[in-house]
Order: C-alpha cells, then structure tokens, then sequence
C-alpha cells in the first residue's frame, strides 16, 4: 500500500511546477584561478577577512538541489515517462546552466529513473505493473523480518520519536502532495529500519523504495485518498508497535506490502 503507482526531510528547493532561477554553475576559468591561486598566508600575506567557500562545494549544492527537483518532478509526473528531456532545455527551467542538471541526470540513469539518448538528452524510464509488483515482493522480503523483530526488542519510548514522522506523511497526504508525501514515507521507513543498526540494509531498502515511488507508463496518478489511506497506515502502524501489540504490526507490516504494488 506504498505509493508505488505514482510518494527524508523537507521539499526541494525547486518545487514542482514552481521553479525559481538558482545561482549558476561557476565557469571553469573560474575554477581554476580558484585552484591555482596561492593562498596569502603563503605568501607571507595576512587577511582578516574569511576565504571564499570553494567552488566545487557551490558546484555540488547546484547539482543536488536539481537532483532533489527532478526527483520529485518524476514522482509528480511532470516528467513522462517515454519523454525525452534535453539538458538545456531543463537548464533554461531552472534557471541554471545544462552542466549540474546534466550532472543529475547521470544520477538518474544509474538509479534506473532515465537512460541516455545519444545526442538528444535523457528518456524517463517506462515502467509497468509487474516491475511495480516485483519491488514491493523484494521490499516485502527485506523489510518485514527485520520490522517484526524490532517489534519485539525495541521499547516504547524509541518508537514514539518517530511520530513528527508519521504526522509529516498525513499533512502531505491532506494536500495530496505526492512529492512531499514520498520524501516522508521514505523518511518513516528509514527511520524505523535505522533502528535495526544494519546500514547495508537501510541504504538498500531506501533505494528499491525510492524506485517503488516513480509512475507507472499507464493509469492515474496517486490520488489524494489513496495517499491518506497509505498515511493512515503508518499511524496504525506506530501506535501498534509503541503498544508493542505484535499480533496488530504482523497483521500491518504485511498488509502495508501485500497493497504496496496497487
């Protein structure tokens, strides 16, 4: 019952539909007087003011903003699946040069959300009911046993710091936000499964449910109630595992996947 057929933090900088100019990547010139300059102190210099951050930090805070919009562009569906989008043309939306949201897309492509048209740009993968299902089968094997074991170990006290988490998904479900609702579904899952102290296993889940989250080639976007019910079932899920009533999690945890490929 995850939000597989069409949704860790806050929104993206670039929201959706809304995509204000950001600083642009700096000009290799630029970056390399940077790296080539000699520091003043070497020089027998001083300064009393601070030293400019470096570029390429700058550089990568551009890159990961603009991975962080596309990502939710395609969980939105403002990316089609089948399309092919070009690196300036995207560029040009955000307000930046082709280089970061190039940057991203190669990203994007090892994740499996794109692949690279020669020449052309970048197609939004298309997908369909059976790779959706067989997600939700290997998220199911991953993450149930560890869930209903940490029912039985984890205390009270440590499951109920998890509800600013769960209350993030039903605010973002009652706006039928779905890019929202995807990064906190994905935030009240790696939560619960950091609990368990296997980081192997948190970044692995985080991915396949990260790939559960991208729109099908057919059929509707994620409606509203469905998200609410999904939001829902995380509160369930919760209140169940901080009263430590085991029958109730076993019966939730295995709903929660058996619906996670409709």
């Amino acid at each position: 019952m995850e939000q597989g057929s069409a949704r860790e933090g806050a929104r993206p900088a670039y929201a959706p539909g809304a995509f204000p100019p950001a600083p642009g990547s700096p000009r290799a010139p630029r970056e390399r007087a940077e790296r080539n300059r000699v520091p003043e102190q070497a020089r027998g210099e001083h300064t009393h003011s601070e030293p400019p951050a470096p570029r390429a930090v700058r550089r990568h805070s551009v890159r990961g903003q603009i991975l962080d919009a596309l990502r939710a562009a395609l969980v939105d569906g403002e990316l089609v699946p089948g399309q092919v989008y070009s690196a300036p043309a995207l560029g040009a939306r955000f307000g930046v040069s082709a280089t970061p949201v190039r940057e991203a897309m190669q990203r994007l492509a090892v994740e499996g959300a794109v692949e690279v048209v020669p020449n052309r740009g970048f197609r939004v993968t298309e997908r369909g009911p059976r790779e959706l299902a067989e997600l939700a089968e290997v998220r199911a094997l991953i993450e149930v046993p560890v869930m209903l074991s940490l029912a039985r170990t984890v205390p009270a006290h440590r499951w109920s710091v998890l509800r600013p988490l769960v209350e993030a998904t039903v605010a973002a479900a009652a706006v039928g936000d779905r890019a929202a609702y995807a990064e906190s579904d994905r935030a009240f899952h790696r939560a619960v499964l950091t609990l368990s102290g296997n980081e192997q296993l948190v970044t692995v889940a985080d991915e396949l449910h990260r790939r559960s989250q991208w729109p099908l080639v057919t059929g509707p976007a994620t409606r509203r109630a469905e998200l609410l019910a999904d939001a829902a079932e995380h509160t369930a899920l919760l209140d169940a595992l901080i009263a430590q009533d085991l029958p109730v999690v076993q019966a939730l945890v295995r709903e929660h996947f058996n619906g996670a490929d409709r």
